[in-house]
């Protein structure tokens, strides 16, 4: 299996997305970007972080208040922490806001592009045949996560890849089209070229109806497809 890399030419492309134009005969399927917000809710989870602070500050302004305080007191007594909370919380959404403009997906009929990276840019083509199979988690909005588990000994390292890539799944990572618009079309289109590309029928889930069986992350219950002999 062959995985290229290329880094720091984001900004001398040749073409959006891409290290170079594509050869004769190669077409983009489609091309797309994480979506910010979802970026920042589902993967850097910057509402969860809003809450945990806010229980935290709520407890320290109640505790200056049993103590003997007013609520003045209490306000008082958030003079610095609230402050460290909002940049915390800052730095969350700008990292997510540079994670999702920095990163351009690109699915074409023989290969899928990833062009990831804030500081150091880097470029995965990942040709179709490398790919084993696909996950497919949904959210309401049908935004989602596909993940794309690689055939063959070979793998792209877990930090060369975050945060595209399966979580916790570190030993063998997976690269990872992370809060993609429209999910579910994205991954019938992603099926439909790996189908053709290495000749072989498949069966997946992806391509009908999101389950409807809630996770507990905002997220639907994950669909796979598998190649089947045809």
């Amino acid at each position: 299996m062959t995985i290229e890399s290329h880094g720091h030419e984001h900004e001398l492309e040749p073409q959006y997305g891409l290290p170079e134009r594509l050869p004769a005969g190669e077409h983009i399927l489609w091309q797309g970007s994480p979506d910010f917000r979802t970026m920042a809710l589902r993967i850097f989870h910057v509402r969860k972080v809003a809450l945990y602070f806010a229980a935290l500050l709520l407890l320290r302004a109640s505790f200056a208040i049993a103590d003997g305080g007013t609520w003045l007191d209490g306000l008082v007594s958030l003079a610095w922490p609230l402050p460290l909370a909002l940049t915390a919380l800052a730095s969350l959404a700008a990292l997510a806001w540079m994670t999702a403009r920095t990163a351009v997906y690109t699915l074409t009929d023989k290969r899928l592009v990833m062009r990831i990276g804030i500081v150091l840019t880097l470029t995965f083509n990942i040709p179709l045949r490398s790919i084993q199979s696909a996950a497919l988690r949904v959210g309401d909005d049908r935004s989602g996560d596909i993940a794309l588990p690689l055939a063959g000994p070979d793998h792209i390292a877990f930090l060369h890849l975050w945060p595209h890539v399966r979580p916790w799944r570190v030993a063998r990572p997976e690269p990872m089209l992370r809060a993609v618009s429209e999910a579910p079309a994205v991954a019938a289109l992603l099926t439909r070229a790996w189908s053709t590309a290495n000749g072989v029928a498949v069966s997946s889930a992806t391509t009908g109806a999101p389950a409807t069986a809630a996770n507990g992350t905002g997220a639907r219950a994950a669909h796979q497809w598998q190649p089947s002999p045809t």
